[in-house]
């Protein structure tokens, strides 16, 4: 029996769907939510990305700013334009896209950003936020596994789950939102001792380590559930037959595309022995700029002192 496919993009569908009906009434209401977004440099995988959060705030009727700025910015002039966004009532959300020139501190700008408007949930307030069970903006990605999870009726109560990856990121905050809905968590990282065996004790097991196919069948118990987060490209023959045992399919994409994208877990072998999966590409990235709109209403709803329903906990 092959193991359950969990399909991000139509759990992204059905969120955006529950979206879409809040913004309206946010609207009835006076209120359209806005999230400005910040692109410093020439990144193309940040325009990319920033491209396509802007498409979907157009999507789903929320008000958007893409503010680009050449790499030569400075740190100054970054804190500057924070500061004024934080002043600007029409503006609920403030990303900053990642990474940032290397000239620019990167924490102090982070740290600029006002906590009511931190949808990326980076700040140290909202993180002491998730720590202690308190309401605040979450890490997307984070938030966006838990909604597979849920939404697909995988038991996090009194499960074992062990995340591989500490970044503050993802692996911390999914291991703390885990802990949360009752799992018993183990971290791991590249120091762990008998990291297969280690992971091996997981009813679900995350994988965010950022490493093509590090994570193969004997990291993987029988039946388990496992949710890749990593996002990694081949551009060599030779990383696809390592990471594929059949790598034919494989190959002749990346003669036509010039890259494969794969996650941290061996694709042949989590259909194999888990009991459901998330694929890459498909699984958790759909949810990332999802839950990216679900903080920018969140924020809305909350810097104007309205009381979050049940329906607008995604």
């Amino acid at each position: 029996m092959s193991a359950r496919v969990l399909d991000g993009n139509k759990i992204r569908d059905e969120i955006k769907a529950d979206l879409a009906s809040q913004i309206a009434g946010l609207k009835r209401a006076g209120i359209t939510p806005g999230l400005a977004a910040v692109l410093t440099g020439d990144n193309p995988a940040s325009q990319i990305y920033v491209r396509s959060k802007v498409k979907t705030c157009a999507q789903l009727g929320l008000h958007s700013e893409k503010i680009e700025l050449p790499a030569v910015t400075t740190t100054g002039q970054l804190l500057d334009l924070i500061q004024n966004l934080n002043q600007r009532d029409e503006i609920d959300g403030i990303l900053i896209q990642l990474p940032l020139p290397q000239q620019i501190d990167s924490q102090r700008v982070l740290m600029a950003v006002d906590p009511a408007k931190d949808v990326d949930g980076f700040h140290p307030i909202n993180i002491g936020n998730l720590v202690s069970g308190r309401p605040g903006l979450v890490p997307c990605t984070p938030a966006g596994i838990i909604e597979i999870l849920e939404r697909s009726d995988i038991l996090m109560n009194g499960a074992r789950a062990v995340v591989i990856g500490r970044s503050d990121i993802v692996g911390k905050p999914v291991a703390m939102l885990l802990l949360h809905k009752h799992a018993t968590v183990t971290i791991c990282h590249s120091r762990t001792r008998n990291l297969a065996s280690v992971a091996r004790e997981g009813d679900i097991l995350v994988a965010a380590i950022g490493k093509a196919g590090l994570v193969t069948r004997d990291f993987i118990k029988p039946g388990a559930t496992v949710i890749d987060v990593g996002m990694n490209r081949l551009a060599t023959p030779e990383e696809v037959r390592h990471v594929f045992d059949d790598p034919t399919i494989p190959l002749r994409e990346l003669e036509s595309k010039g890259y494969v994208l794969v996650g941290d877990v061996k694709p042949e072998d989590v259909k194999e022995s888990a009991g459901a999966y998330t694929p890459v590409p498909g699984g958790v990235g759909p949810l990332t700029i999802a839950m990216l709109m679900v903080n920018t209403v969140r924020a809305a709803r909350a810097r104007r002192g309205m009381l979050l329903t049940a329906a607008s906990q995604l």
